[in-house]
């Protein structure tokens, strides 16, 4: 299409600059790290998405906040897909405008992908009509650790009518890149020293902040599995019922992929009723469902593995979102960037059904997404919110800032051309509309050295936070670290759950791993038992969690009161009594959150 529509394109564009004088939307700095390469092809072709303003997002914020908080009359009373949508729907004026300027460059309505409620425009055009649409030069740019390439620019600009019925636009001024996720891998089938052996034998009684006890297979401190899991957050012989509805989700992206074959190794290892059953895969965006061993499948295994494990004989999904975020696909390059967000919640929000509880285990530092499409893809999560869906993401596998020990190559530094030393909160983990897990680890429970934490730089703190939050800095930190985080800032994590030495099948054997994806995993299984047991009581599921957390929830919590998460020179934060930046409210007892959640 694009090679016929072209000179007609750049001759209807250059018409409208004449009408409509463009005016700077978005500059930023040269981001460090990255080498420009000079100009990208003009015919490359860009997937461009614009953002219409959502006309009454407030009322939806509200509207979450009051279905979301026990205390409130309509806790529960979730909104549905059309009612969602009329809240963020842009205003007509905003369609229409954005729609002429768009014909103005001879791309037509067919052309055109739109999001449920109409509040995305995305579009597939060659590097120059979205120049000459920006009014800007888009370059190619590599990495210097990795070798990751993007077509970006650093600026882009508008025309002037058009700066109230457009929000963003990109892949523009996208640097984003995912965060490493180390992980703990070792072979099962290793021989056991005798003192390692000593250490599986008998049980461990745990005394909980509480003053209760918890009783814990010994085994479960050398190598966790299910059977730990359900001991380590007081499961019980609670099982989901399976017929009642409750569903649980995974969404990967990136070119990760969950395995049959290795689920069946993992069921037969630790879970043997649960032989033979399986999981939907779900593809999103291009997406696929590739079975081969040599692809990647650690992270989204063990995401899918355990929350099945928790969950079983409930039902889950696993979706496989293609796309690299909202930016450039290159078969000549091999980009590993921020998951795409955008084009899987495009395909979520349209669906009038959805599992209950939905967990991602994908970050990257929050200064590398522009704050305005961070935003808009927080808003989108609020959006599920409303609807009743509980969305659960790690908090990050990098500390303060980065797991790295070697302080030559951390990210602790900003990336608006001052490299100043900053401790970097993780994104999606700092919206305020999702639960953020941090990881723990051993028994009795401690942070484990890499467990994200901090403050976002984009949100301000929520006031489901204020009281926790405001106690952890007046108290503990009393000033230390000042300038080096922000103390108005969004707090993460929300909670947090064991990510040590879990067992998983991967690429046909076991093996033992361990990351911020497991405590994840571990929370967002116990969410959606949580979620059974409120179905089966004939009650709405949970939905957003956090305002019931940070009240009635916070009673049914063990306080993990030391350790710390170093990085960036620094101790990094530590943990104490009460909420801290590395293990936020602590670790959850399935227990007593089910008979709090069923008396709501």
């Amino acid at each position: 299409m694009w090679p016929l529509l072209l000179p007609f394109a750049l001759a209807g564009s250059a018409y409208s600059t004449i009408l409509h004088a463009h005016t700077l939307v978005e500059s930023i700095v040269s981001p460090d790290g990255w080498v420009n390469l000079g100009a990208a092809p003009a015919g490359h072709i860009i997937p461009l998405r614009i953002a219409l303003p959502q006309a009454n997002f407030s009322a939806l914020e509200e509207h979450l906040y009051a279905v979301s908080d026990p205390a409130h009359k309509r806790y529960g009373a979730h909104l549905s897909k059309a009612e969602v949508e009329a809240l963020v729907a842009p205003h007509p004026d905003s369609v229409s405008a954005v729609d002429t300027w768009l014909s103005e460059h001879g791309i037509p309505n067919s052309a055109c992908t739109r999001s449920p409620a109409g509040d995305w425009v995305s579009v597939r055009v060659p590097v120059a009509l979205a120049e000459s649409m920006l009014n800007t030069t888009f370059y190619k740019w590599k990495h210097v650790e990795d070798d990751v390439e993007l077509v970006r620019t650093t600026k882009y600009s508008l025309p002037e009518h058009l700066h109230a019925h457009i929000e963003l636009v990109q892949p523009t001024t996208l640097f984003g890149r995912k965060k490493g996720q180390p992980a703990m891998v070792r072979s099962v089938g290793a021989p056991q020293t005798r003192a390692h052996a000593l250490r599986s034998r008998g049980t461990i009684t745990v005394t909980r902040s509480d003053g209760s006890t918890l009783t814990v297979d010994a085994s479960c401190n050398v190598t966790v599995t299910i059977a730990c899991l359900r001991q380590l957050l007081n499961i019980g012989d609670y099982r989901a019922s399976g017929t009642n509805g409750n569903r649980i989700a995974v969404a990967g992206y990136l070119e990760e992929y969950a395995n049959y074959e290795d689920q069946q190794i993992f069921y037969k290892d630790q879970l043997p009723e649960a032989v033979n059953s399986s999981f939907t895969y779900t593809l999103v965006n291009g997406g696929r469902n590739d079975q081969n061993f040599s692809s990647d499948t650690y992270q989204d295994n063990t995401n899918m593995q355990t929350v099945l494990g928790l969950v079983f004989p409930a039902t889950g999904t696993y979706y496989s979102t293609g796309g690299r975020g909202p930016w450039i696909e290159d078969s000549d390059t091999d980009a590993d960037t921020v998951p795409p967000y955008g084009a899987w919640l495009d395909f979520v929000l349209a669906q009038e059904t959805l599992p209950q509880t939905i967990m991602t285990a994908y970050q990257s530092d929050e200064q590398t997404i522009p704050e305005s499409y961070a935003k808009r893809v927080c808003a989108g999560f609020a959006q599920l919110g409303a609807r009743g869906i509980s969305l659960l993401v790690m908090s990050g596998n990098g500390g303060v800032g980065d797991a790295n020990p070697d302080p030559r190559t951390q990210r602790c530094w900003t990336n608006d051309g001052r490299h100043k030393k900053r401790f970097l909160p993780a994104f999606p983990a700092s919206c305020p509309f999702v639960t953020t897990v941090g990881a723990t680890m051993h028994i009795p429970e401690v942070p484990t050295d890499v467990s994200g934490g901090g403050f976002s730089e984009y949100w301000s703190r929520p006031s489901y936070q204020d009281d926790v939050v405001s106690e952890y800095l007046t108290r503990q930190l009393r000033g230390t670290y000042a300038g080096l985080y922000n103390p108005n800032g969004r707090a993460i994590p929300d909670v947090s759950a064991q990510a040590y030495n879990f067992r998983i099948a991967e690429w046909g054997h076991l093996g033992m791993h361990g990351g911020g994806q497991e405590s994840t995993a571990a929370f967002a299984g116990l969410v959606s038992l949580l979620n059974d047991a409120r179905i089966e009581g004939g009650k709405p599921p949970l939905g957003f969690l956090n305002p019931f957390l940070y009240s009635a929830g916070t009673a049914a919590f063990n306080d993990i009161t030391s350790g710390n998460a170093p990085g960036c020179g620094t101790q990094g934060f530590n943990a104490t009594v009460g909420w801290d930046p590395i293990t936020g409210l602590g670790t959850p007892d399935f227990g007593k959150l089910k008979d709090l959640a069923l008396a709501l």
